[in-house]
């Protein structure tokens, strides 16, 4: 239970965010009835960006530590699930999973909503925690600690057509119609979506990839999907969770990888009719939302030529000289 004093900080602390956060320069988000703040840099909306001031003040991660690190729309549902049953794999099996109960985001919580309940986890012996954080906003102990950090990224292409019918679905629940495509094209294109820019994003990892490349795995979504169990077999080494001989000879990777598949996760009952966030206003959405297609290249679907083109040029634009390709 929170104390009196606990509870008196955190009204001085939350005052201190809305005098500053009021300060800031916001736009509409996209037709939705949210707006999003520029801050530092990025763009975020009101509930994101106070969790992510509160997290950088109160967050202490441990050494033992797992954080997922990702945009929006780039594979985080999937990285979550592969992960946690990688590293609980010795404590559930196919018909004992949380997975088959919760929708990935609720085994695997966000640093930015959960992080004062996350102590709970660690103690069930599940050091994973997820954020949509850019990597210079994350609290100062997780550079600090030493614990390790998993990014996925992907084309940006795919990343934005599959963030547009994300908030086109997530705003009929609000019972509001959002921008048309391609004026959320030139959006994202400028860098005015949730966490945006884009690329700022991705490269903000890549560089910290690069110079701790023992504390931070950088990942491609399209890496992933082509050669799933090799990948899994990397990140669980990296984690510290390899897996042994044996339980690669008894085909332990390939039943996680089927297991935690697109057509496996998005057919089971809880991910078709639950919710995630139940009763948090604006943060409630129905679990569906998180499995659209899981495709790469879908935008071809949906992008012009011209579109396509354009976005390719920011990218080699935005990268030139990193070396990173996306």
């Amino acid at each position: 239970m929170e104390s009196h004093v606990e509870k008196q900080n955190r009204d001085v602390l939350q005052k201190s965010f809305e005098e500053m956060i009021s300060t800031l320069p916001k736009v509409n988000f996209w037709g939705l009835p949210l707006d999003l703040y520029q801050y530092q840099g990025f763009w975020l909306t009101l509930p994101f960006l106070q969790g992510a001031l509160s997290a950088q003040q109160q967050f202490q991660a441990q050494p033992t530590d797992i954080i997922l690190c990702s945009s929006l729309r780039t594979g985080t549902t999937w990285l979550k699930s592969l992960t946690f049953t990688t590293i609980a794999r010795t404590s559930y099996n196919d018909s004992t999973t949380p997975l088959l109960s919760k929708v990935p985001h609720d085994v695997v919580p966000y640093m930015e909503f959960d992080h004062a309940q996350f102590s709970t986890n660690r103690h069930l012996g599940s050091p994973l925690l997820a954020t949509h954080l850019p990597y210079s906003f994350l609290p100062r102990s997780i550079i600090d600690s030493g614990c390790k950090l998993i990014y996925i990224c992907r084309d940006p292409k795919d990343t934005f057509v599959s963030f547009y019918h994300f908030i086109a679905k997530y705003s009929k629940s609000l019972d509001t119609q959002i921008i048309q495509l391609d004026e959320a094209f030139e959006l994202f294109y400028e860098g005015v979506s949730m966490y945006g820019s884009y690329w700022d994003h991705v490269l903000g990892y890549w560089k910290a990839s690069l110079e701790h490349p023992d504390k931070l795995m950088f990942l491609k979504y399209e890496d992933l999907v082509e050669n799933t169990v090799l990948y899994l077999k990397k990140i669980a080494e990296f984690i510290g969770y390899p897996f042994s001989s044996k339980e690669q000879q008894e085909g332990v990777p390939e039943n996680i990888v089927q297991m935690c598949s697109f057509e496996n996760l998005s057919g089971l009952e809880v991910n078709k009719i639950g919710k995630h966030r139940a009763g948090q206003g604006n943060l409630e959405v129905e679990n569906n939302i998180f499995f659209r297609k899981g495709k790469v290249g879908d935008w071809k679907n949906y992008l012009t030529t011209e579109m396509s083109q354009r976005l390719d040029q920011r990218t080699l634009q935005k990268l030139s000289g990193s070396g990173l390709s996306l």
